[in-house]
């Protein structure tokens, strides 16, 4: 079908509410740490965009510090910490995710 998304990663572009991009929901277990640190504590990521991701941790993270986000499968992606409310926080990717690569992680592990 020409001009037809059909791959997740182009939807979560293209539908925008009040955010940059759609999240969906997943449940993965991934490392965090900050720049110049080889100290890496656990987050749970509860949903992700191809922009960012938001977290749940019991450490203490800085809003607008610098942090390295280890996903299953992925090498270490740059990112901010946007905000923060308790344990959760909300984080975005200097880069955004590639179509594919938000795809793959998405199939993964999306929770149902």
């Amino acid at each position: 079908m020409q001009g037809t998304e059909t791959n997740m990663g182009r939807e979560a572009l293209n539908q925008r509410d009040n955010r940059r991009a759609m999240r969906l929901d997943v449940r993965l277990a991934a490392g965090l740490r900050e720049p110049g640190s080889s100290q890496r504590f656990d987050v749970d990521v509860i949903d992700l965009s191809v922009v960012g991701f938001r977290c749940e941790t019991s450490f203490t993270l800085v809003t607008g510090s610098a942090v390295f986000v280890t996903i299953p499968g992925l090498g270490p992606l740059e990112c901010t910490v946007a905000w923060r409310r308790g344990y959760i926080y909300g984080c975005e990717f200097d880069r955004p995710l590639h179509n594919a690569v938000f795809d793959h992680i998405a199939a993964q592990h999306r929770k149902l």
